[in-house]
């Protein structure tokens, strides 16, 4: 089948969120035909360029999510935005058309304004207010196909007297009543970023269309284009979520350059988007159960959700999860990116604890700063902690000292790779305050290392009873647990395998292929049959033989061929055009072109 693959800053890009998923999903499953619908998220990121895409990924759309549409710098040029708002930039819709994108305005920003704005626990999305939007967004969806223009629109005078009309109307929360002309000109900008995807040009027969199941990569912006397919086509959705959209963005509000206002307006926007995506989606696959949980909250049906967890690659460590305690038994081992919501603070302040109990016990640290100067000073601070609670210690009077708390990148001499990290200890600790899917602990499952863990995001339910597990932000149950396991190096080999056991038998590649290749299968055999125009009669009736039966599977007999023997012939059909295909099997079993003779 030919499915569409949308992505929102990650795949075919170098870098990226989901990159490494999407790729050996796309490569895992040559037996479909990939389209692929990208939308980027900076300049620097088009500029790596993309991954060498294999064979059958026969298209790729792209488009820009980063460009500001008024032709300056999102983060400077306030005067000339709010000069290109109050003159109506350049919109050059007709009365009607311009009525209809007003009652749509309306309607989204009603629904919008009239969200509870609690920031607690966000709304499911049925009733009114989601009629409201549905009317509202399709309404500018059809609008912006038919006529274009619409991010002029969006940053017109028109659209910010609305918003402030909408947001002092009854039903208001009281946030959104106490928004200024200010935020209401930044929620408009920000509108107008978010839907961006309305005004692509991949709205076509030819285009997406032409899939047969539309596969996005995430919630949000990445789903929209599969939103409107389902609309226009009648495409199915499949949405696949490792993280919750609406969360990330509930996390990241305190840290925005926005006010309260314009905060609150964004969650009631994405929260009402979520509900749509969930409501329309055939079926959403979630990472883990932690995300699943969070998709129920924001109005995902539980009958239409199914867990499928992230691949690994387990052959990278299967060298060291044959080998036990390589690295040193007295050595813990932390592997991550440097940030403050992995609370290497609490974890120094454990291994003080540790250190006390067992003098010989080392903690290495790998990683580097996350992006952005925060994580730099982070860092910083916490070598700075290091270095007050780990004096170098000389063990004579003529030796130099050394620090029993070691910050290390990965590829070096001692430690070239990912795997040889893992093995550098016999037990692996991770002492985050927010997780989503622990990625590394799996990885160090792979290795056969036992593990304490904090009980955030889905960390028990990776871990299944594998490792040792404690709250969060508590040291001393930090340090109670590594203690435990130090000492007891029959237990943290029971715990090694066991581990290993578990996350070969859910986190491998080849389930998490396995389940998809399932999926695919079982929402195109629900989908109604969609008919080409030329494969119909005048009643709109199939027509027999209208397509061969090889016209789906991939090869030389699928490309346009110039007819031989009379108008309106098919071109598979034209005696001389092209060299006869190979062989094809018929049979039910998983043969390919070229496999058999039937």
């Amino acid at each position: 089948m030919r499915i569409g693959l949308l992505t929102d800053g990650g795949y075919p890009y170098a870098n990226g969120e989901s990159r490494l998923w999407c790729d050996r999903l796309v490569r895992g499953l040559p037996q479909h035909e990939f389209d692929l619908f990208a939308l980027s998220r900076s300049a620097h990121q088009e500029d790596q360029g993309w991954v060498r895409l294999p064979h059958h990924v026969s298209r790729v759309r792209t488009a820009p999510l980063w460009t500001p549409e008024d032709g300056t710098p999102r983060s400077s040029g306030a005067p000339r935005l709010l000069a290109r708002l109050v003159t109506g930039g350049g919109v050059s819709y007709g009365r009607r058309d311009r009525k209809r994108f007003a009652a749509h305005v309306r309607a989204l920003a009603t629904a919008i304004c009239a969200t509870e704005d609690t920031g607690t626990d966000p709304a499911p999305g049925d009733g009114p207010g989601a009629e409201l939007f549905t009317e509202g967004f399709y309404g500018l969806a059809e609008l912006a196909r038919e006529r274009g223009g619409l991010h002029l629109a969006l940053r017109s005078e028109a659209t910010v007297r609305i918003l402030e009309a909408a947001s002092r109307a009854r039903g208001a929360g009281r946030t959104v009543q106490s928004a200024t002309v200010v935020d209401h000109l930044a929620f408009a900008a920000e509108l107008e970023r978010v839907l961006r995807p309305l005004s692509l040009d991949w709205y076509e027969p030819e285009s997406l269309g032409a899939v047969d199941l539309c596969h996005a990569a995430s919630g949000g912006a990445a789903a929209i284009p599969g939103l409107l397919a389902k609309r226009f086509f009648g495409v199915p959705l499949l949405v696949t979520e490792h993280g919750v959209q609406l969360r990330t963005h509930y996390l990241a509000a305190p840290d925005a350059s926005f006010g309260a206002p314009v905060r609150a307006l964004l969650a009631n926007f994405h929260t009402l988007l979520a509900a749509e995506v969930y409501r329309q989606a055939a079926l959403v696959t979630a990472g883990n159960t932690h995300v699943r949980r969070w998709q129920q909250r924001c109005g995902a049906d539980p009958a239409e959700q199914r867990t499928v967890y992230p691949g690994m690659a387990a052959e990278r460590f299967s060298a060291v999860g044959e080998d036990d305690d390589a690295g040193g038994p007295d050595t813990l081992v932390w592997v991550g990116r440097i940030e403050p919501a992995k609370d290497l603070i609490a974890l120094l302040h454990a291994f003080a604890e540790v250190r006390r109990a067992e003098p010989d016990a080392r903690l290495r640290i790998f990683g580097a700063p996350a992006d952005g100067g925060e994580a730099a000073t982070y860092l910083a601070h916490c070598r700075a902690l290091a270095a007050q609670l780990f004096p170098d210690e000389a063990t004579g009077a003529h030796t130099e000292g050394v620090s029993p708390v070691t910050f290390e990148e990965i590829g070096g001499p001692e430690v070239p790779d990912l795997a040889e990290a893992y093995a550098a200890g016999g037990v692996i600790v991770l002492s985050s305050v927010v997780e989503g899917f622990p990625i590394s602990l799996v990885e160090s499952m792979l290795c056969g290392r036992a593990t304490v863990s904090t009980d955030v995001g889905a960390v028990v339910e990776v871990i299944g009873g594998t490792g040792l597990v404690v709250p969060p932000r508590n040291p001393r149950a930090l340090a109670d647990a590594c203690t435990a396991l130090l000492r007891d190096p029959e237990r943290r080999a029971r715990l090694g395998a066991a581990a290993r056991a578990r996350a070969l038998e859910l986190f491998t590649v080849e389930q998490n292929l396995a389940a998809f290749r399932g999926i695919y299968l079982e929402l195109i055999s629900h989908a109604p049959v969609r008919r080409e125009a030329d494969a119909v009669d005048a009643d709109g009736e199939p027509l027999l033989f209208a397509a061969p039966a090889e016209a789906r599977l991939l090869g030389p007999w699928t490309q346009p061929q110039p007819a031989a023997i009379g108008a309106g012939a098919p071109n598979w059909a034209a005696a001389g055009a092209a060299p006869a295909p190979e062989p094809v099997c018929l049979c039910a079993t998983a043969c390919g072109p070229g496999d058999g003779d039937a």
